[in-house]
Parts: structure tokens; sequence; C-alpha cells
């Protein structure tokens, strides 16, 4: 969207607007980019113009022969949402690892069975690659018309998975697509239960709630050895003169100084 167009909008119909805009965007990437791995759009928008970084396991095909594939998709993009010249920027970036990226792996399954590869064998093969790329689980929902006219849903996972609460919004990543195959639709539902990293590059930064780290114990004091030393240290505050405050006379008990008269005595009471 144009930042004219954007000035003029409420806080509401903004953040619509930004919806629609990256649903659309996303649908326009997935059906582009679908065999060069494509795995998700990231919108960063600054005063001066709005950037579009492309995660993808194949990032050279995405820029295409001297950089001609992102000019075209550039282009399009701009023209589309009426960016005005210069105020949107397309960038490619290389996914870490995309055994723990689940659009690229839901892509993967996609193209295997569109190849004509059996179903279970398919599904097995994403899990156990999911599995070796250190996640902490994997699950595969394939629904549809696999075998005769009878539609069904098979379900391949392994590890374990969190899907409820705030930990299956932060450590879950979830693709779903749908291959048309001559048949039918068959659905395709890939989730990745991703490890905790430290560094947040291969999982995210914050700990499961259930994990427990157990620390070393601190070093115990005998107990008679800590008595031994309250005991000295008694003694030797017993054994210290009190403290007096160095060049001040002596006061008697009723507070005047040594020399002087009380103030009852000099009023002539």
């Amino acid at each position: 969207m144009s930042a004219a167009r954007r000035s003029r909008l409420s806080t509401k119909r903004k953040f619509v607007a930004d919806g629609v805009f990256y649903s659309e965007l996303n649908e326009l990437l997935t059906r582009e980019l679908a065999e060069d791995g494509y795995a998700g759009v990231e919108v960063r928008t600054t005063p001066h113009r709005t950037e579009i970084i492309i995660r993808a396991t194949r990032t050279q095909n995405v820029l295409g022969e001297k950089g001609q594939r992102i000019r075209e998709l550039t282009s399009v993009v701009q023209k589309r949402f009426e960016f005005a010249d210069g105020a949107v920027e397309l960038y490619a970036e290389r996914v870490q690892n995309r055994g723990l990226c689940a659009q690229a792996q839901a892509e993967s399954l996609k193209f295997k069975l569109l190849g004509g590869l059996a179903v279970r064998r398919a599904c097995y093969g994403v899990v156990r690659f999911v599995m070796e790329a250190s996640a902490k689980g994997c699950e595969v929902i394939v629904t549809g018309k696999l075998r005769g006219q009878r539609a069904k849903g098979m379900k391949f996972g392994d590890g374990y998975m969190i899907k409820t609460g705030h930990a299956g919004q932060v450590y879950t990543d979830i693709a779903v697509r749908h291959v048309l195959m001559r048949q039918g639709v068959i659905g395709i539902k890939v989730q990745i239960m991703l490890p905790h990293d430290p560094k947040g590059v291969q999982g995210p930064k914050i700990p499961l709630d259930d994990v427990v780290t157990i620390m070393e114990p601190k070093e115990e004091i005998d107990p008679a050895v800590l008595l031994a030393q309250q005991a000295a240290a008694a003694q030797a505050a017993a054994m210290m003169p009190p403290a007096t405050m160095e060049g001040m006379p002596p006061s008697d008990p009723m507070g005047a100084p040594a020399g002087e008269e009380a103030p009852n005595v000099q009023a002539g009471f």
C-alpha cells in the first residue's frame, strides 16, 4: 500500500490493510516460488520504504540469472499494491536449517506426492529427515482420497509435540498445503516441535515451563566452625573500649559541657 493511502487510514483499518497485504503477498509468493523451497515472507516497514524478505531454501533460483527474477517480482508487487518507484525492495534470505522449517517440508512432501511416490513412504521420509535435524517432535497429517474412492486421513509422527498454550504457539511451526492430484485434492499438514536454542537461531530462546535445571549445591560450613567464629567475634567485641568522639569535652550527666553553667542556673532558677 502506498504511503499516501496509509496515512489517511485509521488505526483499525491500517491493521486490517496490513493483514490483507501480507496474505495476498504470501499467496503470490507461495504459488510463484513453490519449486524453489519458499519458506515464508517478512515485511518490514520503514518511513522511507518497505522491505520484503523472502525466505527460501534455494535463494539462487529466487534471485534468478543476474537478479532478473527478483526484479520481476519487485515490479509485480509495486504495480499491484501501488507503491511509488523505489518505495519497495525485495530480498532473498536462505533458510539456515530446512529440516526445521515446516513450510519447506510441506512443499517437499507435496512434490513427492505429485511425483507418484507412495503416501506412507513419502511421509515417513519427511518425519525422519525432520527428526535428524535435531527437532523435538514432528507430525504429518495427510487427508483425502489416498487410495480408492473413499477419503481418509493418515497421521505420522515421532518425538513429542506441544499443541496448546503459549508453548504451543512459540515452539510449534505449522504449514498446510493442498495437492491437486488427479483423483482429487489431498491436504497436507506438517507440524514441527522446534528445539530450545539459547541463541535463538535454531529455535526459541524461551525455555519450556516444565524444564527443571538442578544447580550444584553450595559448599556447606561445619556448624561447629560457625559457632566458634561467632563466639570469637562476640569476645573481640566485648574487649573493645567504648567509642568516644574525639575533640569533644566530657559532659556532665545533665548534658551541659564542663566549665559552663547549666541554662537553668544562668537564668537564676
